[in-house]
C-alpha cells in the first residue's frame, strides 16, 4: 500500500475516531440507540462548507459545525423525552429531515473546498507538507476530545449520564434529572459526529449531502472493534479503544482495497465494512468461548491433580 493510502486511511481513521466516541457516548454510557448521527454527520459538513465558501474563519466555521450537530442531538432528545417517541424512531425522524434541511443549506447535492482555507492551513502556514498537516491536526483533535470526554464523563454531570444509562428509574430515585441527562449525552454525542463532519469535508475537499450514509455502522464497528482490544469498565480506556478501533477498521479496509491478489474494488466498500462489522461482533464470542475452555481445561486438571 501506498504512503498516500497509509495517510488517508489514518486521516479517516482519526475522524471517525471522533464518531466512534460520540457512538460510545451514545450506545454505551448513555444506552441511547441513536441514528441521529447519519444526519448530523452531514449536517456538520454541510455548516462548515457554506461558512468556509461565505470567508467565514476556519476556526468558527468548524466550531459551527459542531454546534449544529449538538443542536440536532437535542432535537432527538427532545422527541424522546418530551414527547415519547422510541429511541430509534426519533433518530430516524431526525436523520430524515436532516437530509432536506442539509439540501437547504448547501443549495445544492455538494459544495467543493478545494480552493477554501481550512483548519488544517493553519499547520500549512508552518510549511508542514499537506498530508502531515491534516494528520497533525486531526491528532490535536482527536487528543483534545479523549482528554475532554475522559474528563467530562468523571464529572457529577457526567456520572448523571453514565447512572442513567445504567439503570434511569435508579437514578431518577437518588434525584438524578434522568431528562437533562439525555439531553446533554446526545448533544455532546451529535456535536462530536458534526464535528468530525466537518473535519471530514474540509480533508476531502467537498461536502455532500449523502455522505454522512453509513456513518453509524462504522461507528459501531470502530467500538466493538476497541472493546476486543482494550476491555474495560473505565472511561479513558473505553474511549481510546473506540479510537483504536476506528484506526484499525480503515487501515484494514484501506490494505483490502489495495490489496490486487483479493480482486476488490471501490464499489466493495459497503461489503468490506459489512464483513468487518460481522468480524468485531463475533470476535467477543470467539474470546469468551476460548477463555470458557481454557477455564473448563484447567478446572478438569485441577480435578485429577486431586484425584
Amino acid at each position: 500500500m501506498s504512503y498516500f493510502a497509509w495517510m488517508g486511511a489514518i486521516e479517516a481513521g482519526l475522524i471517525f475516531g471522533l464518531v466512534a466516541i460520540a457512538v460510545y457516548i451514545s450506545f454505551r454510557v448513555l444506552d441511547f440507540p441513536d441514528l441521529t448521527v447519519e444526519g448530523s454527520f452531514p449536517l456538520g459538513a454541510a455548516t462548515t462548507a457554506v461558512s468556509l465558501v461565505n470567508g467565514i474563519d476556519p476556526l468558527v466555521a468548524t466550531a459551527l459545525g459542531a454546534l449544529v450537530g449538538a443542536a440536532a442531538g437535542c432535537i432527538t432528545a427532545l422527541l424522546t423525552v418530551s414527547l415519547g417517541f422510541l429511541h430509534l424512531l426519533s433518530g430516524i425522524l431526525v436523520s430524515i429531515a436532516l437530509y432536506s434541511i442539509n439540501l437547504r443549506i448547501m443549495g445544492q447535492p455538494n459544495i467543493a473546498l478545494l480552493q477554501e482555507r481550512t483548519i488544517f492551513s493553519y499547520l500549512q502556514d508552518f510549511g508542514l507538507p499537506d498530508s502531515q498537516a491534516v494528520v497533525a491536526t486531526l491528532l490535536i483533535f482527536a487528543f483534545a476530545s479523549i482528554a475532554i470526554v475522559s474528563r467530562f464523563l468523571s464529572s457529577q454531570i457526567g456520572l448523571a449520564i453514565r447512572a442513567t444509562g445504567i439503570n434511569s428509574r435508579m437514578a431518577a430515585a437518588n434525584g438524578v434529572d434522568t431528562k437533562l441527562a439525555v439531553f446533554v449525552g446526545l448533544a455532546i454525542s451529535n456535536g462530536l459526529v458534526g464535528l468530525a463532519g466537518s473535519l471530514f469535508a474540509q480533508s476531502q475537499g467537498s461536502a455532500d449531502v449523502a455522505m454522512g450514509i453509513g456513518t453509524i455502522v462504522v461507528g459501531l464497528a470502530a467500538v466493538i472493534l476497541g472493546e476486543s482490544f482494550i476491555s474495560s469498565s473505565k472511561v479513558l480506556p473505553s474511549v481510546l479503544g473506540a479510537i483504536l478501533g476506528a484506526l484499525v477498521f480503515r487501515v484494514v479496509v484501506a490494505l483490502a482495497l489495495n490489496l490486487n491478489a483479493i480482486g476488490l474494488q471501490s464499489q466493495d466498500l459497503n461489503l468490506i465494512t459489512a464483513l468487518l462489522v460481522i468480524f468485531a461482533l463475533l470476535m467477543p464470542r470467539v474470546r469468551k468461548r476460548i477463555a470458557r475452555k481454557s477455564q473448563t481445561t484447567r478446572d478438569a486438571r485441577a480435578v485429577r491433580g486431586e484425584l
